[in-house]
């Protein structure tokens, strides 16, 4: 026989009906029950008190029940239900042995624990062994006629009985055969059968539907006790694979799973102490819920701490993890076999709805690191783009052809970095991350054109501003009859370029025409608004621009050269021409004239303002008369294009004609003051006067020589103090300024001119008197040539000085 270590007895539930939780649980651990699904057997035995049935099951399974001591009288030996492990038989079987029926210590009323144990041992049990005596066959009132009956009333308290193997064990058997006792034992079992009220479901319902009878025999342990041992070793091997096809137990059905043993026996008997009916599909459900569900948290639980979980979460919080989809995937698929491979004997329908809830939450967990996942691939995507299509315009690739080659491809690689991340049990939409990628790149693509056609337009805007500004502030500063028709040319050549160099960049932008001829005709407004704003800039200058050309061509004669007041020009006819080249200027800027249109703005300004007689005219009129500058707008010229209005040109004119005034002014006194320098010659008359009152002076001089040498060299001293002191100049500036002048420098030129004197004369004398009177007679000539020489230049020296003073003062 087996040892106790081997078969793990255990009191199942006690003999107050208080079931064993903990000890259970710890002789499933023991035999590793849990391990065995459906591959296990349970085997219970029954029948009256003192009956041998401990000493039969430990013969039999090598069990180590407590037996009774028959010298010590027959009593209660088994409280309770008892259970072992079967040692030695395979697959795994668990006997349970039952307390005796009709004991005489729960006396006669008290059958309550038969019932509720008979019917535990039936809800559980594929087999159940019938203790019986064999002299109670074919009695009416033998001691297992109440048995069966207790057997089959509990057996209706079943909604949908689980099919179970009824092995009648008969004990100390007579000479009668087995065969002729057999067919006695049925018809009983079939009467009995026949006698306990069935529901109405199952009145017509035979035995064998629920019950697969076996009938065998023993002889006498007591007498008989090798004979018995060896009845029963045979009976023993009926045991092995007893849940196999054409075992004992092949047909069975409804079987829990051996990992849901525990729980069920315990609802199983809490709902027999309830003294409700047990509901074998119910409850078979029921506890295919809670083990699936138990299952189902404990690879949940496994899964948030798998170290490869939670490795590759967070490194998909930082980046792409290369595989993504594959290593999840084959975690989760992990996860799922082993709550497949624990519960695949529960009821099919529990198990999947249980592996639907595990999948939904294991999917509902990794859902965030997938959408990291896609979060990253879309902007790395996004990033590559935007590089890539940067990269193809700078090598000069069309925008549009670019645009759409590079969506294509990075589209392309989205998707197949997808394919790589997708979770093969979800099935997740990526199309709105997918179209979140494709309205990014879009908006990329739009903002990158926009700043494009930005660009693009900035840059012909920026060559018409320079073709444009300079020439027209230079053709409007030389303001003409064609000055307008050269700024229009000039527009319409440098609009029609920038236009055909704008039209032919935008073709590579795939733009469609209504787009193209919008920006081509801003672009020509711009052009059009560069010359406006410029002729407006110079409208602003107006005064100033008139002033300059007045001054340019009323100090400046016809060569450019600088004018010299000498007395000979026609100061009225110079400012009247430069006068009406201001007023042309000011006619030419007072309106815009890029259109067809013609206007009178210039003979309203000459008749108004120039024109001497129209202004005597005017001045004679009363104050009533019609002023034609007295408007706020020219004649056919719309307020639009009207950059001056005909009162503020009158009021230029008068503020142009008073700054003006002083120019004019100071030349007339240059040349009133050129006149008088030029005629410092006493008049005519006072000329011959003086030669007819002078006439004896003058023959004196002839007649002594002596008297013509002190007046040559009084002349020569005063010529040099004349061309010295620049008499002429200093009283160019009137008397009173000369006197003040030449009184201040007076002393010192005569001082200059006396120690030249004595610079000459102190020479080096030689010992030759005749050489010495002839270097002194030849000095005294050099003397005088020198005088004359020194007269010479500083006259020269005097008139250049005065040619410096007129045109200085000019």
């Amino acid at each position: 026989m087996a040892t106790s270590e081997e078969c793990y007895s255990t009191q199942l539930i006690d003999g107050d009906g208080t079931f064993n939780d903990i000890g259970v649980e710890r002789f499933i651990k023991e035999i590793k029950l849990a391990e065995c699904g459906l591959s296990y057997a349970v085997v219970s035995i029954m029948g009256p008190q003192s009956s041998g049935k401990s000493t039969l099951v430990n013969h039999l399974f090598y069990t180590n029940f407590r037996e009774m001591d028959a010298f010590k009288g027959r009593s209660q030996t088994t409280k309770g239900i008892w259970m072992a492990k079967c040692a030695g038989i395979q697959p795994c079987t668990i006997v349970m042995d039952l307390e005796g029926t009709d004991g005489r210590e729960r006396g006669e009323d008290d059958t309550a624990f038969e019932k509720q144990s008979a019917l535990f041992a039936l809800a559980v049990s594929d087999i159940v062994l019938i203790n019986m005596w064999c002299h109670d066959i074919g009695r009416e009132q033998a001691a297992n006629k109440p048995l069966l009956k207790t057997v089959f009333q509990v057996m209706m308290r079943l909604f949908s009985p689980r099919k179970t193997t009824l092995m009648f064990v008969i004990r100390d058997k007579t000479r009668t055969p087995l065969e002729n006792l057999e067919p006695v034992l049925r018809e009983d079992i079939q009467k009995i059968w026949d006698s306990v009220p069935k529901p109405q479901a199952h009145k017509e319902t035979p035995l064998s539907e629920f019950f697969n009878v076996e009938v065998v025999a023993l002889n006498s342990y007591e007498e008989k006790e090798e004979l018995f041992k060896e009845q029963v070793a045979n009976l023993r091997q009926r045991f092995f694979h007893s849940i196999a096809p054409g075992g004992l137990a092949g047909d069975r059905r409804g079987v829990v799973p051996a990992s849901g043993f525990l729980f069920s026996a315990q609802q199983i008997w809490k709902v027999i102490k309830e003294n409700k009916d047990l509901d074998l599909p119910a409850h078979k459900v029921m506890v295919a819920t809670v083990r699936c569900e138990e299952i189902a948290n404990e690879k949940y639980a496994g899964f948030t701490a798998n170290e490869s979980w939670c490795l590759l979460e967070e490194a998909v919080q930082s980046g792409l993890v290369a595989g993504f989809g594959k290593k999840l995937n084959s975690i989760l698929c992990t996860s799922l076999s082993e709550y497949d491979s624990e519960a695949t004997y529960f009821d099919e329908g529990v198990r999947s709805a249980k592996r639907k809830q595990l999948e939904e939450k294991l999917l509902q967990l990794v859902q965030p690191a997938h959408q990291s996942m896609l979060g990253h691939l879309r902007s790395e995507t996004l990033e590559k783009f935007k590089e890539a299509f940067e990269k193809a315009l700078n090598e000069g690739e069309g925008f549009s052809v670019a645009a759409r080659k590079c969506t294509e491809s990075y589209m392309a690689l989205f998707d197949e970095g997808y394919e790589d991340a997708v979770v093969a049990l979800s099935n997740w939409d990526s199309s709105k991350v997918r179209d979140k990628l494709h309205r990014d790149i879009d908006a990329h693509v739009d903002s990158v054109r926009a700043a494009k056609l930005s660009e693009l337009t900035s840059s012909y805007e920026a060559k018409l501003n320079e073709a444009l500004s300079g020439p027209v502030e230079a053709l409007l500063d030389g303001a003409n009859d064609d000055t307008w028709p050269s700024i229009k040319k000039l527009l319409q050549r440098e609009t029609e370029s920038a236009v055909s160099g704008l039209s032919d960049a935008l073709s590579g932008f795939d733009m469609d025409e209504k787009t193209k001829e919008k920006m081509l005709t801003r672009l020509e407004d711009y052009a059009r608004g560069v010359v406006e704003t410029k002729t407006r800039e110079e409208a602003g200058r107006a005064l100033l621009r008139m002033k300059d050309r007045f001054s340019t061509l009323f100090s400046h004669d016809s060569d450019s050269m600088p004018r010299v007041w000498t007395g000979k020009e026609d100061i009225r006819a110079i400012t009247k021409t430069a006068r009406s080249a201001s007023l042309k200027l000011l006619s030419v800027i007072a309106a815009i004239r890029l259109d067809d249109n013609v206007d009178n703005i210039e003979n309203t300004l000459t008749s108004a303002l120039v024109d001497t007689k129209n202004n005597a005219a005017i001045t004679d009129r009363s104050i009533t008369t019609f002023d034609p500058l007295a408007s706020s707008t020219w004649e056919q010229v719309p307020r639009a294009k009207t950059l001056i209005t005909p009162v503020q040109c009158k009021s230029l004119w008068r503020q142009f004609r008073a700054e003006t005034e002083y120019t004019v002014t100071q030349a007339i006194s240059a040349q009133e003051a050129n006149k008088r320098n030029n005629n410092w010659l006493p008049p005519p008359w006072a000329i011959v006067a003086l030669m007819v009152l002078g006439f004896n002076e003058f023959m004196t001089l002839l007649r002594n020589p002596l008297y013509l040498c002190v007046i040559f060299v009084g002349f020569l001293v005063i010529k040099a103090l004349w061309v010295q002191l620049d008499i002429s100049g200093e009283f160019r500036n009137g008397a009173l300024p000369g006197l003040l002048s030449l009184s201040t420098k007076f002393l010192p030129t005569v001082m200059n001119l006396l120690r030249k004197l004595a610079e000459e004369g102190q020479m080096p004398a030689t010992n030759n008197s005749q050489t010495n009177q002839g270097v002194a007679s030849k000095s005294f000539q050099n003397g005088s040539t020198r005088s004359n020489t020194s007269s010479s230049g500083i006259t020269a020296s005097g008139n250049g000085n005065e040619y410096s003073s007129f045109t200085k003062e000019e």
